[in-house]
């Protein structure tokens, strides 16, 4: 069963990391354009040399884009599978679509909005080599802190949902996870290093296609993925009841 839930999910990610690479390509491409040239700009009135261009710009933007979205995505499907085993049938009476939309909105909430506010996605043009791997470390450390609040309010659920009801209780986790990653958010140093001169235009546009790309990401991954396996649940359903009808009467 794991199997088959398993290669559904990876194929639900390529499926959405497709139409995330799409997305994209529209919203995200010109921005980027955009950004590579006013680096260039700057370095060229600075009178720095040009930098070999290893990969062409006509691949990044086109294969190199698909390649990178479709094996994330594939690789996401297969995570997103697994949580999907172990919380199926854990979160109430809920079929597998609605399963699904609730781990994909924890996903992007967890992994892509939470943390990108505290560090929010950049052009090129943006940031200063030397601090790439500070900045690195502080962004999984946000989506790390993100995914552990998230997964503590699950476990924390069922208990509140007991002492205090379905809805108090999901309120009550909810504002748990929220404070503890506003703590986490002031406790991590702020990271700005966006000139000056830069356009904050097109600052916005970037940032806005990045979290519209992982919005597509995290959606088309429910959707697919929901619609596959429902029938496994089905399945599930009609062997029980064939195994409830074929059993031996507690009389016999």
């Amino acid at each position: 069963m794991v199997g088959q839930i398993l290669w559904r999910g990876m194929l639900a990610g390529i499926v959405a990391g497709f139409l995330s690479a799409g997305f994209a390509f529209v919203a995200g491409e010109p921005s980027v354009d955009r950004a590579i040239a006013f680096e260039g700009a700057v370095a060229q009135a600075a009178g720095e040399p040009e930098e070999p261009e290893i990969v062409s710009r006509a691949v990044q933007r086109s294969i190199g884009l698909v390649t990178a979205s479709v094996v994330f995505g594939a690789g996401l499907g297969g995570l997103f599978a697994l949580a999907f085993a172990l919380a199926n049938g854990r979160v109430g009476a809920l079929d597998p679509r609605a399963v699904a939309a609730l781990l994909a909105l924890a996903g992007f909430l967890s992994i892509a909005l939470i943390p990108g506010l505290k560090y929010p996605p950049n052009p090129p043009a943006i940031g200063q080599p030397e601090t790439i791997g500070a900045r690195t470390a502080l962004y999984f450390t946000m989506v790390f802190s993100s995914v552990l609040a998230m997964i503590v309010a699950s476990m924390l659920r069922a208990p509140l949902a007991r002492r205090f009801g379905a809805w108090p209780g999901g309120l009550i986790c909810a504002g748990l996870a929220l404070a503890a990653v506003a703590v986490m958010a002031f406790a991590l140093p702020a990271v700005n290093e966006v000139p000056d001169n830069f356009p904050a235009d097109l600052l916005w546009r970037f940032r806005l296609a990045s979290f519209g790309a992982q919005l597509t990401l995290w959606t088309v991954l429910a959707l697919v993925f929901g619609a596959l396996a429902a029938p496994l649940a089905e399945l599930d359903f009609s062997r029980a009841r064939r195994d409830l009808k074929t059993a031996p009467s507690l009389g016999r």
